[in-house]
């Protein structure tokens, strides 16, 4: 049957590699029974395993298989059928099938082959037809034609099918290399062309094949890689001489046979993986993986990995395995220990031709694997016991350290201690730090120690680590520890039993008066001391303190309404010192409450005040009073005019409007403008009464329509007369002409001061422009003059006795110097251009000036020159010397050339 005939040949499954779009298979070999019924499946798809398997890497359903055989069809899922009966198949049938994708225009082609079962195939399973040396001849296939016995229509038989061209890669040549040969049956009536078209010949790549036109040869020109491209299509044509058609094209497809020419290229040289220590044999560490550019569906690509070496060589020297296919990593004995062995170094090497050492080509990579740390150390007190003191009430203090070991990785949780005191300290007096540098526990003191209470404390402590021991790992014994505190006493200050203490007492009380006892204890009770007290802080210096027994009297009197007293309050601090050694003292607060009495009479408020001059609502005056005592001995107060003067009662009178508040009005209809002093008799309400009499000053001036006082009433109220307004005008008229004067003249200071006329000449002003000195000379025709004039004479006889008003100009005449103009000290600002003029003229007339361009006279230096002569310098040189060639070098030189070069006469 069809059914037991029929073989697939496929390659075992590599590991899967890098989804890559296309069809399982480049060529597809299939052995089928002689006899094919239509319908019959030839290559089942996704159910059998072996069928025309396609993967656009997209898990898209929608691919189109074609093939180029109309007998056969492939549907969907990758099946082949034979769409009619092929009987008596004696000879192999080979076609095309096409996949396009439906989103990606690209189109893939494999081949498929059938051969008659029992019979050997001529291509290996899934190895490509070996290159045969002798090439092919292919033959544009003939169109059989045959009558309809219907209608007489003509059918056409089916083209061949031309089996694929199976090259080599990197073939050594010589090139052109033959390939096969292209011939029509009409070759021999009439003359025929032949050329190719595709990608390889007429498009890019260009030029890889061509053929001769005329015999049909085609050839491929240079070595291939299968690499670059794996597969080309072409298309064979056939002309005449005319370029007409001749024969139908026919597709020509090349395979590129895979040669092993790629070596495993791992994705790293160096993978760096962990694994924690104390893993179980099995555990996943990591994965290397290595790419091989060869076909990776035969033996070329088949990738398989080894280890080559493992170092150290602990506690195993083989500790990890690998999987030969997928490139993963296990361990595969236990005892991985960080704190013996941090990190293993992992020689990997990968191997294609499915790890054929012989064959197969091979590379090498790294793999670092770090063992990380778990808590598999508990940690551990270097001793049993530790001691410490500490001072009484002395607290942020370090009373012991404490040194633990762990053999975990430090500076992790699983390193970092923590400390717990388990008993000994119910009253919380310490707590333990820890270290982060060293991992030690610091015991510091948080709450202060009493020595008379506790002499020493015995402490318990316990170390842990802040990550949980690891499952099965016991906590040691050296974990926990004793620690012996010894407490030493000091001088301690007194102390007041009550700080602040209070005491109440009337406002009053006279000086001399004994207010309580504020005494201090000494905590210090196995020693015995002396307490004195002193008097500290006293603010109104009101109280004495007994040195002795610390009994507190009052020097003065005390009052609650002193500006020392907050809320009835007054505090006095008081010292109590010790005798021990050091001393200590101690503070204490003494705060007496004052208990008010009416000692305070009210006041009246305001002092001052303003009403109109006749009688009108606006002709009042609201009035209240101030009490300096409290409550009850303030309002409601009681406002009177007192009897005497009679015209207060007369002018005034005062009703009460609440109870500290009472209303001055005007008696009378008219009171003349004028300020007037009203007395007025307020009383409280304290027990006795207290009672006082004020003054307020109150102005009567005239009102306009809005019952406010007008500016010459306010005058008048105020007392001014009609001649004193007019004084003080005159003044005001007198300030402002005096300042109008003197603004006046200031302005005609500046205008002269701007009138006045530059110090210098703009034209000689230096500044910003660019002076043309006079030339220095001529050169040496402009230097020859008589140097002898520079000697100072023997006399001036000669100079004096010249006839008046012949004198060189080269001289300094022997008469008087001209006077300069002498500067005062303190010149005018304005006098410093006349005063630059006349020192100009000055030197303009001074006979005693040289003229600019002048030989000057010096001093004569004289001739008793301690100095020898300059000739009386013998030379050095021995023998003749010729200096002629002195007279070459100028006039300069002349002078030397007649001293050295005179020869004979010399």
């Amino acid at each position: 049957s069809l059914g037991s005939s029929r073989k697939c040949f496929k390659a075992d499954q590599p590991p899967k590699p890098p989804c890559r779009p296309g069809f399982s298979e480049s060529f597809y070999t299939v052995f089928v029974s002689r006899d094919l019924l239509r319908g019959q499946s030839i290559l089942k798809g996704k159910h059998c395993g072996c069928g025309v398997k396609f993967d656009d890497c997209q898990h898209s359903k929608a691919v189109d298989f074609e093939s180029s055989d109309p007998n056969f069809s492939v549907h969907p899922d990758g099946s082949v059928y034979a769409e009619q009966e092929v009987a008596n198949l004696s000879e192999p049938v080979q076609f095309m099938v096409t996949a396009r994708g439906g989103h990606d225009p690209h189109i893939w082609e494999t081949t498929v082959k059938l051969a008659l079962a029992g019979h050997p195939p001529s291509v290996p399973p899934n190895v490509h037809e070996a290159w045969d040396s002798n090439p092919r001849v292919i033959k544009f296939p003939r169109k059989h034609q045959r009558s309809s016995s219907a209608n007489g229509l003509r059918r056409q038989k089916r083209d061949w099918v031309i089996p694929p061209i199976n090259v080599p890669e990197n073939s050594r040549g010589p090139f052109p290399q033959m390939l096969v040969r292209i011939r029509s049956d009409q070759d021999l009536e009439k003359g025929i062309r032949y050329s190719i078209t595709g990608a390889g010949a007429d498009q890019p790549p260009i030029d890889v094949y061509n053929i001769d036109p005329v015999h049909g040869k085609m050839f491929v020109t240079r070595p291939l890689d299968r690499e670059e491209r794996a597969s080309y299509h072409l298309r064979a044509h056939a002309v005449d001489m005319n370029g007409n058609k001749v024969e139908s094209p026919i597709d020509l497809y090349i395979y590129v046979i895979d040669m092993n020419d790629n070596r495993p290229e791992f994705q790293n040289q160096v993978y760096n993986g962990s694994v924690a220590e104390g893993s179980k044999p099995g555990t996943l560490v990591m994965q290397v993986t290595a790419n091989d550019s060869d076909d990776d569906t035969t033996a070329n690509g088949m990738v398989r990995y080894r280890i080559l070496s493992q170092t150290p060589h602990m506690p195993i020297p083989n500790m990890f395995t690998i999987n030969s296919e997928t490139g993963d990593i296990f361990t595969v004995a236990a005892g991985l220990d960080r704190e013996k062995v941090s990190q293993y170094t992992i020689i990997v090497q990968a191997t294609d031709m499915e790890g054929n050492l012989n064959f197969g080509l091979s590379n090498t990579a790294t793999a670092l694997i770090s063992v990380t740390d778990i808590n598999d150390n508990p940690p551990e007190l270097t001793a049993r016991t530790f001691s410490g003191e500490v001072p009484e009430n002395r607290v942020s203090v370090v009373v012991a350290n404490l040194t633990v070991i762990d053999r975990d990785q430090p500076h992790s949780p699983n390193w970092a201690a923590q400390y717990r005191i388990a008993s000994g300290d119910p009253q919380g007096h310490f707590l333990i730090r820890t270290n982060p540098v060293n991992n030690d526990g610091m015991v510091t003191v948080v709450k202060p120690v009493d020595y008379e209470q506790n002499r020493a404390f015995m402490l318990t402590v316990i170390v842990s680590n802040k990550a949980p021991l690891a499952s099965g790992i016991q906590s040691s014994l050296q974990s926990s520890a004793g620690v012996t505190i010894s407490v030493q006493d000091v001088n301690e200050p007194p102390v007041f039993p009550s700080n602040p203490k209070s005491i109440r007492f009337e406002e009053g009380v006279p000086g001399g008066t004994t207010l309580t006892v504020f005494a201090a204890q000494d905590p210090d009770l196995f020693i015995h001391q002396t307490v004195r007290y002193s008097k500290l802080s006293d603010p109104a210096n009101w109280l004495r303190i007994n040195r002795t027994n610390g009994q507190i009297t009052t020097m003065a009197v005390l009052d609650r309404e002193s500006m020392y007293v907050r809320n009835n309050i007054y505090e006095a601090t008081f010292l109590a010192a010790d005798n021990g050694s050091p001393p200590a003292s101690g503070t204490g607060t003494l705060q007496i409450h004052l208990i008010d009495v009416n000692d305070n009479a009210p006041v009246l408020l305001p002092k001052e005040a303003q009403v109109c001059e006749r009688a009108s609502p606006r002709s009042r005056v609201n009035i209240t009073a101030s009490d300096a005592d409290a409550d009850p001995h303030v309002g409601p107060f009681v406002f009177e005019l007192p009897s005497y003067p009679p015209s207060v009662r007369r002018n005034w009178t005062a009703s009460r409007i609440s109870g500290d508040y009472a209303q001055l009005r005007l008696r009378i209809p008219y009171l003349d403008a004028g300020v007037y002093d009203v007395p007025i008799i307020v009383s409280d309400s304290g027990n006795p009464p207290l009672s006082n009499r004020s003054i307020i000053k109150v102005k009567v001036c005239p009102c306009d329509d809005n019952g406010d006082c007008t500016t010459t009433g306010a005058v008048a109220a105020a007392g001014l007369g009609t001649g004193a307004i007019i004084a003080i005008l005159i003044c005001i008229i007198i300030l402002l002409t005096m300042v109008l004067v003197f603004v006046m003249w200031m302005k005609r200071r500046e205008k002269e001061r701007q009138a006045k006329p530059l110090l210098i000449d703009p034209e000689d002003d230096v500044r910003d422009n660019i002076l043309k000195y006079d030339e220095e000379g001529g050169g040496e025709e402009d230097q020859d003059y008589d140097l002898s004039q520079l000697q100072q004479p023997e006399a001036l006889d000669h100079i004096i006795c010249k006839p008046p008003g012949v004198r060189r100009v080269d001289e300094r005449p022997v008469i008087a110097e001209s006077q300069y103009p002498v500067r005062p000290s303190l010149p005018h600002p304005g006098d410093i251009g006349d005063f630059i003029n006349d020192g100009l003229r000055a030197a303009d007339n001074d006979p005693t000036a040289p003229p600019y361009d002048s030989l000057l006279v010096f001093d004569y230096e004289g001739s008793g020159s301690t100095a020898g002569s300059v000739s009386s310098l013998n030379s050095s040189s021995s023998g003749d010397q010729d200096y002629d060639y002195l007279n070459d070098w100028g006039p300069r030189f002349k002078k030397l050339a007649d001293l050295y070069g005179g020869g004979d006469d010399d």
